[in-house]
C-alpha cells in the first residue's frame, strides 16, 4: 500500500546532476568564490586549474601541457575583464570552450564597456547544480 507522499516521490522525476572528468581552468579572484567553486568542480570529477586573475591563467595555459576543456571565468577583476582574457587563452588553445561567471547583469556590464559573453553566461550566485548542467551542455556540443 502506498501512502499519497510515497506515490507524489515515485512520480516526481529524478535528475542525477551531471559530473565530467575533464580539465577547467577557474578564473576568479574572489579568494572564497574560487575556493567554494574549485570544490564544487572537484566533487563533480573534473580536474580543476585555478588562477586569481587573468595574467595567472595565461600563464597557466602556457605553460600547462595538457588539454584544458573548459575556461570558466569570472569576467570583471582587476587586472581586466575575463572576455578579453579569454580571447588571448584561445589564441593558442582555439578549441578551448568557455564559460562566464559574473556577480554583475549583462546589462551592467555592457554599461562598463565590456564586451559581451554570448550565450555561456551564468549569473552569480548560481546554484551548483546549474554550474555542472551549463558545464555539461557546453562540453557536450
Amino acid at each position: 500500500m502506498h501512502t499519497d507522499e510515497a506515490v507524489a516521490q515515485e512520480e516526481r522525476p529524478t535528475r542525477e546532476t551531471p559530473r565530467g572528468t575533464e580539465t577547467v581552468l577557474l578564473v576568479e579572484d574572489d579568494e572564497l568564490t574560487r575556493n567554494v567553486t574549485g570544490l564544487v568542480l572537484e566533487e563533480l570529477g573534473y580536474r580543476l586549474l585555478e588562477a586569481e586573475n587573468g595574467t595567472q591563467a595565461v600563464e597557466m595555459n602556457r605553460t600547462f601541457a595538457g588539454q584544458i576543456h573548459l575556461l570558466l571565468s569570472d569576467i570583471v577583476m582587476p587586472d581586466g575583464n575575463g572576455v578579453t582574457w579569454s580571447r588571448r587563452l584561445m589564441s593558442d588553445r582555439p578549441s578551448l570552450n568557455t564559460l562566464f561567471l559574473s556577480a554583475h547583469t549583462r546589462e551592467a556590464l555592457a554599461r562598463d564597456g565590456i564586451p559581451d559573453p554570448g550565450p555561456d553566461f551564468l549569473q552569480k550566485p548560481f546554484h551548483p547544480d546549474a554550474l555542472a548542467r551549463k558545464i555539461r551542455e557546453i562540453l557536450d556540443r
